[in-house]
Formats: structure tokens, sequence, C-alpha cells
């Protein structure tokens, strides 16, 4: 399973931004592959489509992705935090590789921080 970052999301649902056709060349590549998301992520990728009154299309944008959304639970804030301190990543990208964690995925993104955490880790990142 392959864990979407929101960098790659938002690429690839908005035509003007500079990875637009880097993000869909790797969706169309590993079509054939699951792929997942954070719920914080889908969060960060529906903001554009919030602030446009549109959320409606973003969300089916994301629909037709497939996209399983992997939850932060109850069991994760301890988790988080240790991504948090070891990492420095933000929130949200430690909420990415939880969810790699979670469904024992690699990681797609443009973020070249996350990604070099993401590969420290094991997590096989696909970035196109």
């Amino acid at each position: 399973m392959i864990v979407l970052d929101a960098s790659v999301l938002i690429a690839h649902l908005e035509s003007a931004d500079a990875h637009h056709d880097r993000a869909t060349d790797l969706l169309l590549e590993h079509a054939d592959e699951p792929m997942a998301a954070s719920v914080v992520t889908v969060a960060e990728v529906l903001v554009g489509a919030e602030r446009i009154q549109r959320r409606d299309v973003g969300v089916s944008a994301l629909a037709s992705l497939g996209l399983v959304r992997v939850a932060v639970t109850t069991d994760h804030p301890e988790r988080l935090s240790d991504l948090r301190a070891r990492t420095r990543l933000k929130l949200p990208d430690c909420c990415v590789l939880l969810a790699a964690e979670v469904v024992d995925g690699r990681v797609a993104t443009f973020d070249d921080r996350l990604a070099a955490h993401a590969a420290e880790m094991g997590r096989g990142v696909r970035t196109g």
C-alpha cells in the first residue's frame, strides 16, 4: 500500500501545481496498488476546496482515487509524539509516517525532509 502525502494529492488535484504532471504520473503508474492517506492528510487537502466553497468537489476527487483513510486513534498519541520529537517534522507529516506504519506501506511525497525520514524508517519512498 502506498501512503500519499498532501503534497502528492494537492499536486494531482491542482492542474496549476508545479508537480501536477509528476503526481498524476505517479498515481497512474501505481493505479493497481491500494493507496491510503491519513485522515489528517485528507483534511489538509480539503482546505483548499473549503476556501472556495467546493468541499463536495474535493471529497469526490479524493473518493475517485479509492483512498483508504487511516485514522489516528487513541493508541497513537505516544507514537506521534515520539515521531515529532525524533524527526522534528510537523505533526501532519508525522501522521503520514504513522499511517505508513499502521498499513505497513510506502510513502509518496514531494517533501524532501519527509522523504528522508520515511527512507530512514524503511518505508520505501515513492516520488515518481
